[in-house]
C-alpha cells in the first residue's frame, strides 16, 4: 500500500474522529478513539490532551489510561507515564484484567 494512500486513509480516520467528538464531547469513547488516532501518528502532544478528558469523563477507563500513559512517554514525559501507568494498572486489576495488568508491566519497563 502506498505510503501516501495510507496518510489519506490516516488523515479521514483522524477527521472522522474529530466529527465524532463534535458530536459527543461527553462520550470517552469518543475521545478515546480520537486520542488513539493521535497516538498512530505519534502526535503526543495532542494525543494526551485528549486521553486525559477520556479519563476525566470516565476514571475507570483503563484502556484510556494506558494510551494516555502511551502518550505521556512518546512526548518524553516518562514521570507522568509512570505515575497514569501506576494507576491504569490498580483499576485493571480491579476490574480482574490481569492480563492488561501484565501489559502495563512491559510498558513500565519500557521506561528504564
Amino acid at each position: 500500500m502506498p505510503l501516501l494512500y495510507q496518510r489519506r486513509m490516516s488523515d479521514a480516520r483522524l477527521e472522522q474522529f474529530k466529527q465524532m467528538v463534535a458530536e459527543f464531547p461527553d462520550s470517552p469513547m469518543a475521545q478515546f478513539s480520537l486520542g488513539k488516532a493521535y497516538l498512530e501518528r505519534r502526535q503526543y502532544a495532542e494525543a494526551a490532551k485528549t486521553l486525559e478528558e477520556a479519563v476525566r469523563l470516565d476514571p475507570q477507563y483503563a484502556a484510556a489510561m494506558v494510551s494516555l500513559g502511551d502518550a505521556y512517554a512518546g512526548a518524553g514525559q516518562a514521570d507522568k507515564a509512570r505515575e497514569v501507568f501506576a494507576q491504569a494498572k490498580e483499576k485493571a486489576l480491579a476490574q480482574n484484567h490481569p492480563g492488561l495488568a501484565e501489559e502495563i508491566d512491559e510498558r513500565v519497563a519500557d521506561l528504564g
